[in-house]
């Protein structure tokens, strides 16, 4: 069985993700450390920490996992706001540190001066820094795949492979595989022989190994559009069939598998636990 969570807000407290993650029945759980469209966020107090750690130790949440700002732009040409992003994400580093989470999954950035070759290493020269910043730290970060809207990177397999091979620390980082985003990217995950053919490109170019969690979030858009718009699962161009391969995968059966779909339905109605009954529903 896979781990299946969603991401959760930390409203009122950082615990209080883990708590509406029980109460939803998740496996596991996503959250920010912070207001996620800020570049700071206030310090967090030693009860934050206690108060996180304490319900996590009750909670059976497996492998808990941070998502970054989304102000942060590694790639940046732009030297004052790739300084930014670069004390930015140190922080995002230390918080999920101090709370003690697996993992941080970032975007790798957008080449917004259109060169993907510099902005690749600009993104690799700032896992350095944060890594040598952040030495003994137990977090790894997680590059995620992106759609390809614009000037961002990540959104081919070739991409996150060239950053990890440039970093001087491949083995602190891994990736994140976001289903609505690799399908939007132009990568087919339906039929089956399709599914197979794109995890084995992954595996040839970036390997399987450093495959370490997903997203699982249908798409509002069609293969190749290349633009980010997630669905609720089985409601959008993906279907269901590709989320049936997923979650019955034995490769990935202790991946965390979080959920980034719209919050409220149609009706208004918490789709979380919606989504969530779908998912197992398909698993074999």
């Amino acid at each position: 069985m896979p781990l299946l969570g969603a991401h959760m807000s930390i409203a009122g407290g950082y615990y209080k993700a883990l708590l509406k993650a029980n109460e939803y029945g998740c496996d596991t759980v996503q959250l920010f450390t912070k207001n996620n469209n800020q570049w700071r966020g206030k310090p967090m107090t030693d009860e934050d920490i206690q108060l996180f750690q304490q319900h996590w130790r009750g909670s059976g949440l497996r492998i808990p996992i941070a998502h970054d700002c989304y102000l942060i732009n590694l790639a940046s040409p732009q030297l004052p706001l790739y300084r930014q992003s670069v004390e930015a994400f140190v922080d995002e580093m230390e918080r999920a540190e101090r709370l003690g989470l697996d993992y941080l999954v970032t975007h790798p950035g957008a080449a917004t001066d259109g060169d993907e070759a510099a902005g690749l290493r600009r993104v690799a020269k700032a896992l350095d820094e944060v890594h040598r910043r952040c030495r003994k730290f137990n977090v790894r970060v997680l590059l995620e795949t992106t759609a390809g809207q614009g000037s961002s990177l990540g959104h081919r397999f070739e991409h996150l492979a060239r950053i990890l091979e440039m970093s001087k620390h491949p083995e602190r980082a891994g990736v994140c595989l976001d289903t609505c985003h690799v399908f939007a990217a132009g990568y087919p995950l339906t039929p089956i022989k399709a599914y197979r053919a794109t995890f084995r490109e992954f595996d040839r170019i970036v390997g399987l190994d450093k495959l370490k969690a997903f997203h699982v979030n249908d798409s509002q858009k069609p293969l190749g559009s290349r633009v980010d718009r997630h669905a609720h699962i089985g409601r959008g161009c993906l279907g269901l069939e590709p989320f049936r391969h997923l979650v019955n995968d034995r490769r990935f059966r202790n991946h965390p598998m979080i959920l980034e779909t719209p919050k409220e339905g149609a009706e208004g109605a918490d789709m979380d636990p919606v989504n969530l009954r779908v998912l197992r529903s398909l698993v074999k």
